[in-house]
């Protein structure tokens, strides 16, 4: 992972999204049989559903009895209107019939067969043609109503039976009553399928209609039977023994059926009636008819056959003529009342739908302005908590001057009722969040700028405590407290880098400033001067770059965090190995230890951290280091990544680009300074001739002197590096050059005014005479420190040089005593000696030996 923004593809903050996380992960896994569980949606769905479901039902049930009574008038109506194809059908076989009879009576006496064959055939064929016409209309009634359809069977059957006795009539085989019932039969038959259809319940009018016209047709049937008598009386010229009877029987039961067609009949129809028998040509049957009735005991009168059907016939199409305006009547008002249904059912229809979409539609845009409402609510609640408020976190975490002013978005939503008012206390939450984020924001300023000014004193005080160091460095003979003033002196420059690291808490830049560039190998060793195991680093390969001088103050910091973690946590006798390569993405550079190394969830978690610099809080202070690391990678825009190794960790930085200084721009290294020389020297080490810096020639005495150690015999070599051991990291990037009054700078690299261009004076030779301060009280000469350096300070030469005097040889000899009975106690010490390879490595430049 990288630490810092990706210079590649930029850096985005984890709460910058382009798109809101809209899926919000509840406490509890979603029941769809938990009604509070629900979504919006669902619920205003049910809320529309239910009721409309209702409804639906409740209308349904309303308009299927509707269409049911509609179709059920709809069905009478044809019914009644295919009485008019009936009583055609009833009037011609009413004519056949009695035709029949007149010409079977005429048989009887002896008649011509043929001829009466030949005057019924006409009336045969158009009482065929008339039931032809009736099966013709009764079509579209083929799924009417059982009752009607069975009706309409009977009167097929009976028919039938006509047909079927028709060819008896010319022989006069059989009686004429088994003839004439069978016509009885089927007309008997078609009147009932008259009087087959029912409007339903509730309507006397249509009952009344359908009454009035089967009453009438039924006065037609007993007038078309009292004809036949009298027609086949005339014919056979005499009246049977029952022809009395049945003449009496048929005109009472005329009477009778007048009388109830007169009750149900309307006025209007009764007058016609009236008109229709009042007329001439029915008068003239009746008058007939008359003739025939008995009286005073005297026997009927037989009335001539041809005047009588004539007169008779012509009363029956009067009758006929009346039948038909009755039925139209009938048909009118059955069709009236059918379309009146129909007009009302799609009226209730029409409603019902009507009320169902403007409810509908109502339910709707209440529904979705409630949806709208809800989903402009949880967008903005989104946009709060993922974008707004992160953002405005994130600007106030960030900010270096004064706390910027937060603009606090209104309500999307700005309806007056609950969702509103909701949006309103969202918005009012949103404002007291990013409040107390802005009274944190200044409060983490204020945290900063007293880190920022405890961090600034106590660097004053640690420079100053460093410039004592130097002073007492420079003033020192004894060996054993010269290299005790070298341990404070790396305690203060580890104080020295904790006060950076607090100013890096705070979010301040560093005051010690470069302008110009360094190669990466001074950088190394100035990282491992900043550390207290400073011997155990070993650099191996470093490639040959530049850093830019403006990074190179954070990257030593950077580096020297890396090293302390690395050295303080690897066992005391090994060596932590820093190598610098150029790869295919540019400059790597590899840490390497074997320590306690880290497991695999530590590791990630560490690597986030790197990838991510957290903000200051108390884990950030007891995890310093790593915090450190983090924000100076995303200072300076390189990556820093964990890795596990064999026996430690791999810790790789990957410098970027925009860190590496031109060829054309990089300047020579200065030559070292005095104090890094004299620290080196103290040490028992020697700058090798051409192996450190530019000019710096070995001195005639400066053989590498083997000090006694610990645990071994004096004698035995141990295998000292080939390079001056750096003090501090200004001794090493900018080495001290002398001024023009020969004083030293002490600090060139670490300059509150700024950094600036060091001078580099030409070598001075050292003297050929070693410069001492007189002899001590044991005759002993005094040496001065540093004062055979090229660059010391003259404050540290005296003023003028002591005279030289002899040593007492007894004083030397107890001096003697004294340092080899130290040694012997050395060597029975158990003291472990670090050892270093010789070669291999780099010197304090960058340049490998």
């Amino acid at each position: 992972m990288a630490a810092g923004p990706d210079p590649a593809n930029g850096a985005v903050s984890n709460h910058r999204r382009r798109r809101f996380d809209v899926r919000v992960v509840p406490h509890r896994r979603r029941s769809p049989f938990r009604l509070r569980d629900w979504r919006m949606s669902t619920k205003l769905a049910t809320v529309l559903v239910v009721p409309s479901m209702a409804f639906l039902l409740l209308a349904g049930v309303q308009t299927s009895a509707l269409v049911g009574r509609t179709t059920a008038l709809n069905d009478f109506s044809s019914q009644v209107g295919i009485g008019r194809q009936i009583t055609a059908a009833v009037h011609q076989l009413q004519q056949e019939r009695d035709r029949s009879a007149g010409e079977l009576g005429e048989l009887r006496k002896g008649g011509d067969r043929q001829a009466a064959a030949n005057d019924l055939k006409p009336l045969q064929a158009a009482t065929d043609k008339a039931i032809v016409d009736l099966s013709r209309a009764a079509e579209p009634l083929a799924d009417a109503d059982a009752s009607w359809r069975v009706a309409f069977s009977e009167a097929l059957e009976a028919y039938d039976q006509v047909v079927d006795i028709r060819a008896a009539i010319p022989p006069a085989v059989l009686s004429s009553e088994t003839i004439l019932g069978n016509y009885h039969r089927a007309v008997g038959a078609l009147l009932d399928l008259l009087a087959e259809p029912t409007p339903g319940q509730n309507q006397p009018a249509l009952n009344d209609a359908v009454l009035r016209y089967v009453q009438l047709a039924r006065v037609k049937e007993l007038s078309s039977r009292v004809r036949g008598q009298l027609y086949a009386a005339a014919r056979a010229g005499a009246y049977g023994t029952e022809d009395r009877v049945i003449l009496a029987d048929l005109r009472g039961q005329q009477l009778t059926a007048l009388g109830a067609f007169r009750v149900a009949a309307t006025s209007d129809q009764i007058r016609r009636y009236d008109e229709t028998s009042v007329s001439p040509m029915f008068l003239v049957a009746t008058d007939l008819e008359e003739r025939s009735l008995s009286s005073g005991g005297a026997s009927p009168q037989v009335l001539p056959s041809e005047q009588w059907w004539s007169a008779s016939q012509q009363r029956q199409e009067s009758l006929r003529q009346l039948e038909a305006g009755v039925l139209d009547d009938a048909v009118r008002q059955a069709e009236d009342a059918s379309a009146d249904q129909l007009r009302a059912t799609l009226l209730v229809v029409g409603g019902i739908v009507t009320v169902l979409l403007a409810a509908l539609l109502i339910s709707l845009l209440i529904g979705r302005s409630v949806a709208r409402s809800m989903r402009l609510l949880r967008s903005q609640a989104l946009r709060i908590a993922q974008v707004e408020l992160p953002d405005a976190l994130d600007r106030l975490k960030t900010v270096t001057g004064g706390v910027p002013r937060i603009e606090v978005a209104p309500a999307v939503v700005r309806s007056l009722d609950e969702i509103g008012e909701l949006a309103e206390a969202f918005v009012a939450v949103h404002r007291s969040a990013v409040t107390v984020a802005v009274e944190q924001a200044l409060m983490r300023r204020n945290v900063n700028a007293m880190f920022v000014n405890l961090a600034r004193r106590s660097q004053v005080l640690v420079e100053r405590q460093l410039e004592l160091l130097d002073d007492l460095e420079r003033e020192e003979s004894d060996p054993d407290q010269l290299e005790n003033l070298f341990k404070l002196d790396h305690l203060a420059a580890r104080m020295r880098r904790n006060d950076e690291s607090l100013l890096v808490l705070a979010g301040t830049d560093s005051t010690r400033r470069w302008n110009r560039p360094v190669g990466l190998g001074a950088v190394l060793l100035a990282a491992a001067a900043e550390i207290e195991q400073y011997q155990r680093v070993r650099i191996e390969s470093v490639a040959d770059v530049h850093v830019v001088g403006h990074a190179v103050g954070e990257l030593v910091h950077l580096l020297a965090e890396l090293l302390e973690n690395a050295t303080a946590f690897s066992r005391p006798d090994t060596v932590v190995v820093v190598t610098a390569r150029v790869g295919a993405g540019g400059p790597l550079i590899e840490i390497v230890d074997r320590g306690l190394g880290m497991s695999p969830a530590a590791l990630v978690q560490a690597n986030e951290v790197l990838a991510s610099p957290p903000a200051a809080d108390v884990a950030a202070v007891e995890r310093m280091g790593l915090f450190v690391v983090s924000h100076l990678a995303a200072r300076l825009g390189l990556r820093v990544r964990l890795e596990g190794g064999e026996d430690g960790l791999v810790a790789r930085l990957a410098l970027p680009a925009e860190l590496l200084a031109a060829p054309g721009n990089v300047e020579l290294d200065a030559p070292p300074s005095a104090r890094m020389l004299a620290a080196g020297a103290a040490r028992g080490l020697a700058a090798q001739p051409g192996a450190g810096w530019p000019g710096a020639a070995a001195a005639p005495d400066a053989a590498v002197r083997d000090l006694p150690v610990a645990g071994r015999p004096p004698g035995v070599g141990v295998p000292r590096q080939g390079r001056p051991m750096p003090v501090r990291a200004e001794d090493v990037l900018a080495p001290a050059a002398a001024n023009g009054n020969g004083n030293g700078n002490g600090g060139g690299w670490y300059s509150r005014q700024g950094p600036t261009s060091p001078v580099v004076p030409a070598p001075a030779a050292p003297p050929t005479i070693p410069v001492t301060a007189g002899t001590n009280e044991r005759g002993l000469p005094v040496r001065v420190p540093m004062a055979q350096l090229s660059a010391v300070t003259r404050s540290a030469q005296p003023m003028t040089a002591p005279t030289r005097t002899d040593p007492d040889p007894e004083a030397v000899g107890g001096m003697l005593s004294r340092l080899y009975s130290g040694v012997r106690r050395a060597e029975a010490e158990d003291t472990t000696e670090i050892p270093v390879p010789p070669s291999g490595g780099h010197d304090e430049g960058g340049r490998r030996q």
